[in-house]
């Protein structure tokens, strides 16, 4: 009885704590200076805060190519994409079992591979074949960082 009552509680936290936390990713608007900031901050990061540190540069890199997109500006949310592409790489690299905040960067993959998704469906017919390639490197990174969270 008592782990019925625990799950129910933990299920309860889980469904009011999520939406309130993705909500928040998109209330700060970002742009160029604080991606460049962020990528100066990782490099000089220790490993294991790295993937962490990619995660974020990826959700604001998503962002942003996703506002260069609804601007009509598809030649620079392109560039962004393949950008998060490449970061996406690193993350898988830089993921390791002593990570620090992994649980963080598996919600921020999550909500970013939403986010990709919803430029998916929102995409000229041309643009969607880079969109999917993106999303499926954020979703394969989401994913991993998942399995580490749950080995632990």
């Amino acid at each position: 009885m008592r782990s019925m009552v625990s799950s129910a509680i933990f299920a309860l936290v889980t469904v009011v704590t999520i939406p309130a936390c993705a909500s928040g990713f998109d209330d700060k608007t970002f742009d160029q200076q604080s991606i460049d900031a962020l990528e100066a901050k990782a490099t000089l990061a220790q490993p294991r805060e790295q993937c962490f540190l990619y995660a974020e540069i990826v959700h604001e890199m998503t962002e942003v190519s996703l506002r260069q997109y609804a601007a009509g500006d598809v030649a620079k949310s392109t560039d962004m994409l393949k950008q998060i592409q490449q970061l996406a790489h690193k993350i898988h690299l830089t993921m390791a079992e002593d990570n620090k905040r992994l649980k963080d960067a598996e919600i921020l993959l999550r909500h970013t591979a939403f986010r990709l998704s919803e430029m998916l469906h929102n995409s000229n017919y041309e643009d969607r074949p880079l969109v999917e390639q993106t999303l499926a490197q954020v979703n394969e990174a989401q994913n991993e960082a998942l399995m580490q969270v749950f080995r632990h």
